[in-house]
């Protein structure tokens, strides 16, 4: 085919090599670093008149007016009158990273304006996912008559419905996709209403964090127009970035358009560490450099989301609102042991979803269930089977009663969120929504089968086309000697990266491999050579049993090209670069 990069139809994990944009077919390791730069924004859709503003993304270029958004100025509104009356105020939070930023960062800004503010996580195991309405009338009793959720809410007819006939007023914050009809709130400030006006509906990849964002500007611009800063400090909304930039990043939101200003610009409030919680966290992930978007989804967000998972729902919360220091540092230690439990748990349950997915055979979604699974573990254990089968994956923990909690994870070009909707209204789920790439349910066990039959129906037209499109798309093509920490600099300056915004991989070769290995459970571990006399490393995770990672295990002397995503490698006594290996084919 003419897009195919080196020639590669068919490489050894059997998808054919293409570069992302088609100018691309050009060695790279001498291009100067802004016309390397240029290339990658290109690469990745920027239009050539928006360049400068995408190398450098601020908040001022890419911010909307959030009055842009419906019933923005109304929640604004009321929590200006909280603010002035100093009325008590609960921000009730999702038990995940993306709700627990949201309550963090609405604390914090409400504590700033001198308001008595609290927030409640409902446990995962008891309570489940979102508000009920036992909860918002109890909050409401304790004199919290005004409630915000965070990251929930928009499916939450019942709870909000009960909470206003008890007298307690519910704005919601939400990204999730909504239903044609919408929950009695005061306010429901969600860019994925169906009744959203274009402009504002274009922001529907944001996190739950970024839309509490907006308000919070909203409201600080409310405040403003009132005259209450007039004889008092306005709180700097731009110092809580950070949580903005963690639960963007760690709910796998697209890092396009405003999300990749605000990760951007969060980076870099993270990197000073003034938030107490966010510094005990890093300590605790042995992070002592700026961290790094990677950082946020891998070693950050994990952690934050360990509390929900496997252990106390709001330890994510407390720890990102506290001022003590020692407060901050036992709760991190607490979250990193419970991440290492999560782990543990996580190991075992994937095991035998890996065994149950067999009996999916070729269908478009893998659906499988079982008994005592964590469900604190079953999101994350979805996103491995997604990413081992290629297509969406949904895994069902089964309880005693017969009732499953469901977590799914979808691949681009398949609105998972939209059909566990659909699945919802149809009467096949007790409770169920998402968003595009991920989703969560709960069914009766009996109904499981058939809510398989119908997301497979529903989906297979979109799975079969986005499946037929793979390819392992490729930005630059480098000698060996290109893997090297100058070009690991070079390509920073064009992220951050993440979903929508892919890290650039490379080709490079032909190498031989000099010596493999297997390293921790299941990852390839090689040293290979290239025709210009470099070596270096490189690195296939969790690949030991698959065709790619046993033909470089049993490979030797045969020529290869080799595609991966170069990272930079600080362990020795002076710098050096390794390739974390996608792929590979033959040379010869």
């Amino acid at each position: 085919m003419s897009d195919a990069a080196l020639g590669i139809t068919r490489s050894i994990a059997g998808q054919p090599w293409r570069w992302r944009r088609a100018s691309a077919d050009m060695a790279s390791e001498n291009l100067a670093p802004d016309d390397l730069v240029t290339q990658l924004l290109l690469a990745r859709g920027v239009a050539r008149d928006d360049l400068d503003r995408q190398r450098n993304p601020t908040l001022r270029s890419f911010m909307p007016d959030p009055s842009l958004f419906r019933d923005m100025d109304a929640a604004a509104a009321r929590l200006a009158d909280a603010v002035e009356a100093r009325e008590a105020v609960t921000i009730f939070g999702d038990y995940d990273v993306d709700g627990a930023t949201s309550a963090a960062l609405l604390v914090r800004l409400l504590r700033a304006l001198g308001l008595p503010v609290g927030a409640y996580i409902p446990d995962r195991l008891m309570e489940g996912y979102g508000p009920s309405g036992a909860a918002l009338v109890k909050i409401g009793e304790a004199g919290s008559k005004l409630v915000v959720t965070v990251d929930c809410g928009a499916q939450a007819f019942d709870a909000i419905a009960e909470a206003k006939a008890a007298g307690v007023e519910v704005i919601v914050v939400d990204h999730h996709q909504c239903a044609t009809s919408l929950p009695e709130a005061f306010a429901l400030v969600n860019p994925n209403r169906l009744d959203e006006v274009p402009d504002a509906a274009i922001h529907g990849n944001l996190a739950a964090v970024g839309v509490a964002f907006l308000l919070g500007a909203a409201l600080l611009r409310t405040l403003r127009a009132r005259s209450y800063f007039a004889g008092r400090d306005e709180p700097a909304l731009i110092d809580l970035l950070d949580l903005v930039a963690l639960g963007t990043v760690a709910d796998v939101a697209r890092l396009t358009g405003f999300n990749r200003a605000l990760v951007t610009q969060g980076l870099k409030v993270m990197a000073r560490r003034g938030n107490i919680g966010m510094a005990a966290l890093m300590d605790a992930a042995r992070l002592t450099k700026p961290p790094s978007a990677t950082d946020m989804g891998f070693a950050l967000g994990p952690r934050i989301n360990a509390g929900g998972r496997v252990g106390k729902s709001d330890l994510g919360v407390r720890l990102l609102t506290t001022s003590d220091p020692q407060e901050a540092a036992d709760i991190a230690l607490e979250l990193n042991r419970l991440n290492e439990e999560r782990r543990a748990i996580e190991a075992a349950v994937l095991d035998e979803a890996i065994e149950a997915s067999g009996r999916c055979g070729n269908a478009p979604v893998a659906i499988v269930a079982g008994a005592g699974w964590h469900p604190g573990v079953i999101g994350i254990v979805a996103g491995r089977l997604k990413e081992r089968l290629h297509r969406p994956a949904i895994v069902i923990a089964l309880d005693d009663d017969g009732i499953g909690k469901g977590s799914g994870r979808s691949i681009s070009g398949v609105d998972l969120g939209a059909a566990i909707l659909a699945a919802k209204e149809s009467g096949l789920l007790v409770a169920g929504g998402g968003h595009a790439m991920a989703a969560g349910l709960t069914v009766a066990a009996g109904q499981v089968d058939a809510l398989g039959a119908f997301l497979n129906d529903r989906l297979a037209a979109d799975v079969e086309r986005a499946s037929g499109d793979k390819a392992l798309l490729i930005d630059a093509v480098l000698a060996p000697r290109g893997i090297s920490p100058l070009w690991c600099e070079a390509i920073e300056s064009a992220g951050p990266y993440g979903a929508g915004w892919p890290a650039p991989r490379v080709a490079t070769g032909p190498v031989r491999i000099v010596e493999s290995g297997i390293v921790g459970a299941d990852h390839v571990r090689l040293i290979v050579s290239g025709e210009d006399g470099a070596r270096f490393k490189a690195i296939a995770f969790r690949s030991a049993e698959t065709e790619l990672g046993q033909t470089l295990l049993n490979t030797r002397g045969r020529k290869l090209w080799l595609a991966g995503r170069a990272k930079r490698d600080d362990w020795g006594s002076r710098p050096a670069a390794e390739l974390h290996l996608e792929d590979a084919a033959w040379a010869d």
